[in-house]
């Protein structure tokens, strides 16, 4: 690819995650000519597939919400929506091993009540808070709808200081804020800044009945994020390039961009840098932006999963939350992966920094015992097979300050652009803020372009 003889402006997108995706498909659909360029042997980024045996196996479970609606945008320009689909409305299984009198089974739902009526009558009758702790964590599921998320001030303090000024006790932390805010924040409250909590909580929870609904993937995420997306880009004119490592970033004679990966030079109008945040700092341009080693300061978070076979099957649901237990969040992937005999469970661990290096052995001895506990049918069943997969750098950790780290999706070098979560989404780490960031470093270049288009949600590009 030269960029001397093309129809439209030439584009190269650096990462094949779901940010990188996304932004390709947008610049092809206006009209440029795109290549991508993955350093892995697969499109997906940090959430994809393998083989183990007979089993296809997720790296880690994900999961979306009805309000992530760019998410759910990128499942159907992939043509995926169907394979991942959404419950009816809210419906969590929560199951408390250590409660008085024995393990206890409560439920995080929702009606169709308007918000945040909604969530009245599951609160109402949720039994592993207190009649006086259900009604404080209502007044302060109140006081936080009044904020503004983007507010900086929010940003510089912890969501458990701020759970405290509104009288939640350390159980309505751990039942409620923590059980939902570890899964989507990847940090607990003492850890976790304001800003992103009240973003999720106030959009999750307080802005439309149905926001909170959960879906996750029928199939395995590989044929996904990286065999439908693949067919998405071919379709749309990408030109995929796997397994090429970028070795560097230039500017070009005439203010182009030039681009060396693997054995050869591309040539650019336009460069969207959708890689992880130290890979970007490394790859940027001398004077690309004004402090560029604030991109080191934004820390990672780890998520553990820990993946168990059993001979029969143990658990009826297809997931539930854990409290009193080491245990978070457990998930029937048997039909999704393949599995043909007995029950394939996911743990997926949050915020694992205490236990991310763990031996095997010592995972094993911890959580084979604790599923026991949670599953009674577990406890004369055989393990055919027990794993571990390991993120150490998940997600970007979504500590207080984080948020003036960020960088927009713009940079000082024209024609240079940033995609990636861990870019200023408003998000915390999620496949929602993946693709938004998509949309915005695809929009950014577009405009400098002077190509025509629409952001795909039809807001404010």
């Amino acid at each position: 690819m030269t960029g001397d003889d093309t129809l439209g402006p030439q584009a190269v997108v650096v990462g094949g995650g779901i940010a990188g995706v996304t932004a390709a498909l947008q610049l092809a659909e206006a009209g440029c000519e795109v290549t991508l360029v993955e350093g892995r042997p697969r499109l997906g980024g940090l959430a994809f597939s393998f083989r183990r045996g007979d089993l296809t196996v997720d790296n880690g479970q994900h999961v979306y919400l009805r309000c992530c609606t760019a998410y759910r945008w990128f499942l159907d320009r992939i043509d995926a929506a169907r394979l991942a689909p959404l419950q009816d409305r809210l419906d969590v299984p929560v199951l408390d091993v250590a409660a008085p009198g024995g393990p206890r089974l409560g439920r995080l739902r929702r009606t169709a009540l308007p918000v945040p009526l909604h969530l009245a009558g599951g609160l109402a009758a949720y039994p592993h808070l207190s009649l006086a702790e259900r009604a404080g964590v209502a007044r302060a599921a109140m006081a936080l709808g009044r904020l503004d998320p983007a507010d900086p001030a929010l940003d510089g303090i912890d969501f458990a200081t701020w759970l405290g000024r509104h009288g939640q006790s350390p159980r309505a932390v751990a039942a409620l804020w923590d059980l939902v805010g570890v899964a989507t924040l990847n940090a607990r409250a003492p850890h976790a800044s304001m800003g992103l909590a009240a973003m999720v909580f106030k959009t999750g929870l307080l802005s439309a009945p149905g926001a909170a609904d959960i879906g996750w993937a029928r199939i395995p995420l590989g044929d996904i994020h990286d065999t439908l997306a693949r067919k998405a880009l071919d379709a749309a004119g990408v030109r995929t390039e796997l397994a090429t490592r970028v070795r560097g970033i230039s500017r070009a004679e005439g203010g182009r961009w030039q681009v060396a990966a693997g054995g050869e030079t591309l040539h650019a109008d336009a460069v969207v840098l959708a890689v992880a945040q130290r890979e970007a700092h490394a790859l940027l341009p001398e004077g690309a932006m004004d402090a560029p080693d604030r991109l080191l300061d934004i820390g990672t978070a780890p998520i553990l999963n820990v993946h168990v076979v059993y001979d029969r099957k143990v658990l009826r649901r297809p997931f539930f939350a854990a409290l009193g237990t080491p245990v978070q969040w457990v998930f029937d992937r048997t039909h999704a992966s393949g599995c043909t005999e007995g029950q394939y469970l996911a743990l997926s661990q949050s915020a694992a920094q205490d236990e991310i290096d763990d031996p095997v052995a010592v995972l094993r001895e911890r959580y084979l015992p604790e599923l026991e506990r949670l599953l009674p049918a577990a406890r004369g069943g055989r393990v055919r097979d027990f794993f571990v997969t390991r993120e150490r750098t998940a997600t970007f950790a979504p500590a207080p300050g984080v948020g003036r780290l960020r960088p927009g999706t713009r940079t000082r070098a024209p024609g240079l652009y940033l995609a990636g979560a861990w870019t200023a989404t408003g998000w915390p780490a999620t496949m929602e803020g993946a693709v938004r960031s998509g949309f915005s470093a695809a929009g950014a270049a577009l405009s400098a372009l002077g190509r025509r288009h629409e952001h795909p949600l039809k807001e404010a590009a």
